[in-house]
């Protein structure tokens, strides 16, 4: 079911998650959150979401993202449940990509992040994976994760002067760009 987005400035937004236990992932709650998260973030156009975007406190977030994104590389990770998501810093080489996000509509800022990330999760079976990740993949998974833990990109942002509403962003970030 499509459920409304948590905008920031909701208290949901900026408080840890609540961790799930293994018991909970057999639960018809848990089945429907998962149909609330993908409806969600497919109905709002998103590429990942965290259940705290739809009111819910569970480390829980999801991510696809698939073919060749705006920066020109190619990602492909399949739909996938991040639960209770630990992540590794591999390479503080800091990397800078134009994010936005559906808790803060409308805007985009310019954020660096580490370039290489090691994430250690829970599948939707309770079984523990990892996922080593660089480049646009890295930036997503970050981004995603900080939403469990009361962080969104706005709060990441370095120079406030690259915080941008979208329709500029697109007519002086993205035009300047195709010139240079």
């Amino acid at each position: 079911m499509i459920k409304a987005i948590c905008r920031m400035g909701n208290p949901i937004l900026r408080k840890t998650a609540q961790p799930v236990t293994k018991d909970y992932l057999k639960t018809e709650d848990f089945s429907q959150l998962l149909v609330d998260l993908k409806d969600s973030m497919n109905h709002h156009g998103g590429i990942g979401i965290a259940a705290p975007q739809i009111g819910v406190s569970k480390q829980i977030a999801i991510i696809e993202l698939m073919g060749f994104n705006r920066y020109g590389q190619e990602v492909n990770l399949p739909l996938t449940a991040f639960i209770n998501p630990k992540i590794e810093y591999i390479d503080l080489t800091v990397q800078g990509f134009w994010e936005g996000c559906l808790s803060v509509p409308g805007l985009r800022g310019f954020v660096e992040r580490a370039q290489k990330v090691k994430v250690t999760y829970w599948d939707l079976n309770g079984n523990e994976q990892s996922l080593e990740a660089e480049g646009f993949l890295a930036t997503v998974l970050q981004h995603e994760l900080d939403h469990l833990f009361g962080v969104l990109y706005v709060d990441r942002i370095k120079d406030l002067t690259l915080l941008s509403y979208q329709e500029e962003y697109n007519e002086f970030v993205i035009q300047k760009a195709s010139l240079d």
